[in-house]
């Protein structure tokens, strides 16, 4: 595989060749796609697609999320994803500062390495401030930011219960779930907003969860290196332990290595047989194929 074969496959997955998303069906599509992407991008940037790429059809002057809101692009990103969050067609995590897009299929196996195996009981270590935030979300919630700053205690600061809240949902005790106009983010405990994915992720083993992410990843991304593979998933596991599953994969055949021009690459199994199987030879007398755009 070339180095421009495996930029000319990402970026058709992506959708940054200039066929963007559109509806809601389409970004369902692409979530479920590539398993795991970006909200916006970030810096350093890891090797992810991005929702907001997905959106504009193209890979190049993104808006990042401070200036997301200033453009149309990252108003039509925004819509779409709060409508897939309340529909539960997406999940979110923290990668970096960002939000990490996971698909339903994937997000368990992600809250098995991510997530506490005892969903109810408060963040271990947390601060009184963030206890009693999940308390009063798993009592009185779903609720918007605001609303439970007022319950918390009207003194406290819009900075310190955004930090409780970002602490709570970087342990993916809580979950983003909405987005009030008025009020801000609408959070809910992830063990009642989201029961069975958090069941499942519970009974997972960690070997099983970074096995199949992995394995997903390689699915959404093509081909990467050891280095990328660890680059996304060393926020929530060692980089001996991905060495070490990516080792037992080889092992069993599920992934091979596919030389490129300047460096080795990794790949699940079946995909590299697909991407070195002959080329069909061109039909002269055939009439070219049009690639035609989708309706919006």
């Amino acid at each position: 595989m070339t180095e421009l074969e495996l930029q000319h496959l990402r970026r058709e997955k992506w959708h940054v060749d200039g066929e963007p998303i559109r509806t809601l069906e389409e970004a369902r599509e692409f979530v479920d796609s590539v398993g795991l992407s970006l909200l916006y991008p970030t810096h350093p940037m890891p090797v992810l697609p991005t929702f907001i790429g997905a959106i504009a059809g193209t890979d190049r002057n993104l808006p990042e999320r401070k200036n997301a809101s200033k453009g149309t692009r990252g108003l039509q990103a925004e819509e779409l994803f709060v409508r897939m969050l309340r529909e539960k067609s997406v999940f979110e995590a923290q990668f970096g500062g960002e939000s990490l897009l996971l698909s339903p299929a994937i997000f368990p196996y992600y809250y098995a390495l991510a997530g506490d195996r005892n969903p109810r009981q408060p963040l271990r270590n947390g601060s009184p401030l963030v206890e009693h935030a999940f308390r009063m979300l798993e009592e009185r919630g779903p609720l918007a930011q605001k609303q439970l700053q007022e319950m918390l205690g009207g003194a406290l600061s819009d900075s310190a219960v955004e930090r409780a809240l970002h602490e709570l949902w970087a342990a993916l005790k809580i979950a983003h779930i909405d987005r009030d106009a008025r009020n801000g983010d609408v959070w809910d405990v992830y063990h009642r907003w989201a029961p069975h994915e958090v069941e499942q992720g519970v009974r997972t083993s960690d070997a099983e969860a970074l096995s199949a992410l992995i394995s997903r990843y390689l699915d959404g991304i093509v081909a990467a290196t050891q280095e990328e593979i660890e680059g996304v998933f060393s926020p929530i596991t060692t980089r001996a332990r991905i060495a070490e599953v990516v080792r037992a994969l080889l092992a069993a055949r599920e992934f091979v290595y596919t030389p490129s021009e300047t460096r080795t690459l990794i790949t699940v199994a079946h995909k590299a047989v697909q991407s070195e199987a002959p080329r069909p030879q061109a039909d002269r007398n055939a009439a070219p194929v049009v690639r035609r755009r989708r309706n919006g």
